[in-house]
């Protein structure tokens, strides 16, 4: 078993080969979407859990580690369009992400060179679904 939160660390560190991502949180009355890379996390103690944190332009983002139950990783098809998506799932329980993390490059569909490549290298290393085995 992974230790936590160091493996959720590291592979976050391993999501910088991705590129640019469109991060996705969704709630019951709003979605909210960015295009980022996930470059230069770093982490903080707070008194409600351990919080992987990124500054990047515009934007700022904030995970707490200690709410994330598994990562996911599901291939599919676009809604719209007729192209294959690539998806990371931060589940916060077994059915509901608190994060997607979508390939993304240019215009929808367009990946980068070596980009599904890294994400599927990511897949066979950590698996289509990774539980978090978080301290008692």
């Amino acid at each position: 078993m992974r230790e936590f939160p160091a493996a959720l660390e590291a592979f976050l560190a391993d999501c910088e080969s991705l590129g640019r991502l469109r991060l996705v949180v969704t709630n019951d009355v709003a979605v909210l979407e960015i295009q980022a890379p996930l470059t230069k996390v770093f982490y903080a103690d707070l008194p409600q859990g351990r919080y992987a944190n990124m500054h990047a332009g515009e934007f700022e983002f904030h995970l707490n580690l200690d709410q994330v139950i598994a990562v996911k990783f599901e291939a599919g098809q676009a809604k719209r369009g007729n192209f294959p998506t690539y998806a990371i799932r931060f589940m916060r329980t077994e059915d509901k992400p608190a994060l997607s993390a979508f390939l993304q490059w240019g215009k929808p569909g367009e990946y980068a060179p070596g980009q599904v490549q890294a994400w599927e290298t990511l897949r066979s290393k950590y698996g289509d679904y990774w539980p978090i085995n978080h301290p008692e």
